[in-house]
C-alpha cells in the first residue's frame, strides 16, 4: 500500500508520518467497509487516486489564516478525515469538525482519528440540527445537489469564509440550478484527479 499511496501523492510533499497515517485510514476503511458501505466497493482498488488524492486536492485550496474547517456528511472521511490527517503536520492550528449523522460512520471517523493520532471534532448530529458553526471553509463531497449545499453553507459559513464543493461533470446544471434560488461568487478550479469535474470555490452566499 505504500507504494500507492507514494505514487498518488508524490508531487505534494507529504511527508512518510503523514503518509503513514493516511496508509491506516485507507486499512481501516477496508476492514470496516464490508460492514457499513463507506464507499462504494468497486472503487476500493482506486481508493488512492478517487478517494484519498481527490480530497487532498480540496484541502490545497485551504486560505491563509483560516482557524476552523468543517467537513458535512463525511461518511467515510472524504474529504474530512483527509483533511485533517494534512493539517496536523501543514496547519496544526486548524480546527476540523466532522459532521455526520450515521452513527455508525461517526464511530469509524472517531476511530480512525484515535489510531492514527489526529485530533478533530467528530458530531454525529444532523446537519441542520448542528447549531451554526461559523467555519472558515465549509466542504462537502457527494452529499447533495448544490441549491441545498448553499442552503448548508448560509447556515454554517462564517461571513467572509469560502464553501469548496467538489462536483462531477453535471455540474453546470447544478449551478445553473443553484443561481435561480441563491446570489454567490464562484471560482471554479479544474480537479487534478477527473477531467470532467471540478471544484467550486464559492463564498458571499445570499438568497436571491
Amino acid at each position: 500500500m505504500l507504494a500507492q499511496a507514494e505514487a498518488a501523492f508524490g508531487q505534494m510533499n507529504v511527508s512518510r508520518e503523514t503518509l503513514d497515517k493516511l496508509i491506516r485510514y485507507a486499512e481501516l476503511l477496508e476492514k470496516w467497509n464490508p460492514a457499513i458501505n463507506l464507499v462504494s466497493k468497486s472503487t476500493l482498488s482506486t481508493l488512492w487516486s478517487r478517494h484519498m488524492l481527490d480530497s487532498a486536492q480540496v484541502f490545497a485550496l485551504l486560505p491563509q489564516g483560516a482557524r476552523h474547517w468543517a467537513d458535512l456528511g463525511s461518511g467515510g472521511g472524504f474529504p474530512g478525515l483527509v483533511i485533517a490527517i494534512l493539517a496536523a503536520e501543514t496547519a496544526p492550528n486548524l480546527q476540523v469538525t466532522l459532521v455526520e449523522s450515521d452513527r455508525r460512520k461517526a464511530t469509524f471517523l472517531s476511530t480512525v482519528l484515535r489510531e492514527t493520532g489526529v485530533t478533530a471534532r467528530v458530531l454525529a448530529e444532523r446537519i441542520e440540527a448542528v447549531p451554526p458553526l461559523a467555519a472558515d471553509v465549509l466542504s462537502a463531497r457527494a452529499l447533495a445537489a448544490l441549491p441545498q449545499l448553499l442552503a448548508f453553507a448560509e447556515m454554517h459559513l462564517a461571513g467572509t469564509g469560502i464553501a469548496v464543493f467538489p462536483k462531477g461533470s453535471a455540474w453546470k446544471t447544478e449551478l445553473d440550478e443553484a443561481r435561480k434560488i441563491w446570489s454567490f461568487a464562484l471560482e471554479e478550479q479544474p480537479s487534478v484527479t477527473d477531467p470532467e469535474a471540478v471544484i467550486l470555490k464559492i463564498q458571499g452566499v445570499s438568497r436571491v
